[in-house]
């Protein structure tokens, strides 16, 4: 109000002075009588004088109205309080400020609220009930009232810093753990052991030096770390550079140890946060180490890193103990069922055979759920054309019928997979009681049950690699047919990409351990040929793909139906273009369910993007579905998440 009066003010001052400039004009050019005139003006230049006298009292009054509402006493409170009072017009021009400002030396009358507060536009708009703005060097929260112009402030500063400094105070239990380094450590000199110490044993000291955190070692390979927030966000800020320096390290003295780390945060109780920071542990390394893996009490669980894929870390020691507890568990239990997951594939369902031969040898009654959930088109041709043979081996049920089944003491396997959701055998799941888990799959946060024994190496080409080695030492008596173990070996073949991904010794040991129990690889290889109707659809969707950046293919099928299988199939065929470092095929794989089949050459970690879009997987191969979308708005969203993981990358 004050700066409109200012310039009315102004603008009427040079009106009259251009009338009397006019008035003298007349005089000296034309000889005109200007007295009248001249009394005019003077007595027109009065009573504008009076009037913006009049309105400066008013405008006063006004204020002075603003204040005497408020009282002494409550302008006292106010001010002790730190709260303070703003008064805009229909322009959103400031017309009145409270007495806090003034104390502060902060006039801003006669300015727009916005361009003083631009924090206050969603207050305004009424997007916003509340907002937080910074003025100088005070922090202050902003509301408005709804019927009237009035924005008030509260002085937050001193609550803001108190609660920044409690949150960054907050204690953090940290555990550091090297990967592979018993193998690694057990069959050099200790001249070469001590080198090897040295170098990834340095850098994770002088690390917790410099972030000032307090570090404890437990054993040869494990650290105890405690810090606060404030340290951590450091570490978040710098992308765990620990876990490159280690690799780095290692791979100068030619061994495979990297390093995993885990975080426990939010929780008040010790013990709790012990327990927390245990099981982050044992899931970082799980899906293959060399990575992070962070949790705050309530929340889900953040991975960061696992930039290298999972090496082969158990022993025949570990792999003898896992037998002999399976052993124990299942004859123990009166009956055992045995479940796969969702459209089962030559590795689940050659696995779950392997583990009916082993239960029938331990006598036992066995069923394995089959006859629901889906089975992928190449294994049901073969199981078609081998199934009287297959029945006098295994007994393949509906779920149902499993249920049925299920008793108090029974005991349920889930093979090549771990999570509940994926299973093709859920209800069975959660009756059960006893539950056993062997997969090679990187390990997902969430399992969905309680198992009372875990065997998930990542660093194994398949489930049928792992039960292959697991047969000696279970029974002497299992009998694996020259069928079963041809289509265990093609499990095999197909996770491994024909023995180029995944692929370690233990691999081709337990591919010439299925040979000599008379698998046959012509067969093997008969049950993975294309039909020239699959292969003609392979080469219309290789032919529809788009190169993206970074080494990235991806193909986007919307006009047909894809099977899970020949997505990944085409991945498969699209990975081996030269300079494509991965692949994703994305098609509708029913009507009311999108997927996408992700390859990579270890280059691009497609398990993080996967993940990313709740999905899962391998470094080198991984899988997402969802349900009720298309094909183009999950590209979009992929591209998103590819694009997102390279600026991760970069930084």
């Amino acid at each position: 109000m004050r700066l409109k009066l200012k310039n009315l003010r102004q603008w009427m001052i040079g009106l009259v002075a251009a009338q009397a400039a006019g008035l003298f004009l007349l005089q000296s050019f034309f000889h005109a009588n200007i007295f009248f005139a001249l009394v005019i003006l003077v007595i027109e230049a009065v009573m504008l004088f009076f009037a913006f006298e009049r309105f400066n009292v008013f405008s006063d009054e006004q204020s002075k109205g603003v204040k005497n509402a408020l009282g002494s006493a409550a302008r006292e409170a106010y001010l002790t309080g730190e709260v303070g009072m703003i008064i805009y017009d229909d322009n959103y021009i400031i017309t009145w400020m409270s007495d806090l400002f003034a104390e502060r030396g902060i006039d801003k009358l006669g300015m727009k609220v916005l361009t003083w507060i631009p924090e206050a536009d969603d207050l305004i708009s009424g997007k916003a009930d509340t907002s937080v703005c910074k003025v100088e060097d005070r922090i202050y929260q902003i509301k408005r009232k709804e019927d009237a112009p009035l924005i008030i402030f509260r002085d937050i500063t001193e609550t803001t810093t108190y609660k920044e400094k409690y949150t960054d105070e907050h204690v953090v239990v940290g555990m550091a753990s090297y990967d592979n380094y018993d193998e690694s450590i057990n069959y050099v000199d200790e001249a070469d052991a001590a080198n090897i110490n040295a170098a990834i044993r340095t850098p994770l000291i002088d690390y917790c030096n410099e972030y000032g955190i307090l570090y404890k070692r437990l054993n040869n390979n494990r650290y105890l770390l405690v810090l606060n927030e404030k340290i951590f966000s450091k570490l978040m800020d710098d992308h765990f550079s620990i876990l490159n320096k280690v690799r780095k390290s290692a791979q100068k003295l030619d061994v495979s140890i990297t390093l995993s780390m885990a975080f426990a945060r939010g929780a008040a109780d010790f013990e709790e946060m012990d327990e927390m920071v245990s099981k982050l542990m044992d899931l970082a390394q799980t899906r293959g180490g060399d990575q992070v893996a962070v949790q705050a009490e309530g929340e889900e669980v953040k991975y960061f890193g696992g930039s290298s894929e999972a090496t082969e870390k158990r022993s025949r020691v570990r792999v003898r103990v896992m037998s002999h507890a399976l052993r124990d568990l299942i004859q123990k239990s009166s009956n055992v069922i045995i479940c796969g997951h969702k459209t089962a594939d030559f590795d689940c369902i050659g696995s779950a055979i392997c583990l009916s031969r082993m239960v029938s040898a331990l006598h036992k009654n066995v069923c394995i759920i089959a006859k629901t959930g889906g089975i992928e088109e190449k294994l049901d041709a073969a199981m078609k054309a081998n199934m009287k043979e297959l029945k006098e081996e295994v007994n393949f049920v509906t779920e149902s019928e499993a249920i049925n089944q299920l008793q108090e003491n029974s005991l349920v396997i889930m093979t090549d997979h771990h999570n509940v959701k994926q299973s093709n055998g859920a209800g069975v799941l959660e009756r059960a009681k006893k539950v056993v888990v062997i997969d090679h799959h990187r390990r997902s946060t969430e399992m969905g049950v309680k198992p009372v024994l875990v065997y998930i190496e990542a660093g194994a080409s398949s489930t049928c690699e792992l039960l292959t080695e697991m047969i000696p030492y279970v029974s002497q008596r299992i009998d694996i047919s020259p069928l079963a173990a041809t289509i265990m070996l093609a499990g095999i073949i197909v996770d491994t990409q024909k023995y180029r991904v995944r692929t370690g010794a233990r691999t081709y040991d337990a591919a010439s351990q299925l040979r000599q129990m008379g698998a046959d690889p012509l067969t093997a290889n008969d049950y993975l040929k294309d039909t020239f109707d699959e292969y003609s659809l392979k080469s219309k969707v290789i032919s529809e793909s788009e190169r993206y950046k970074n080494g990235v293919i991806i193909a986007s099928v919307k006009d047909k139906q894809l099977t899970r299988s020949l997505m990944s199939q085409v991945a498969d065929i699209l990975l081996g273009i030269q300079n494509v470092q991965a692949a994703f095929v994305i098609a509708n794989t029913s009507d009311v369910e999108t997927g996408i089949s992700a390859r990579s050459n270890g280059t691009i970690n497609v398990q993080l993007i996967m993940e990313e879009m709740k999905g899962g997987g391998h470094m080198t191969a991984a899988a997402m579905q969802r349900k009720n979308t298309n094909v183009e708005a999950v590209r979009k969203e992929l591209i998103e998440t590819i694009d997102d993981y390279f600026k991760e990358e970069k930084k």
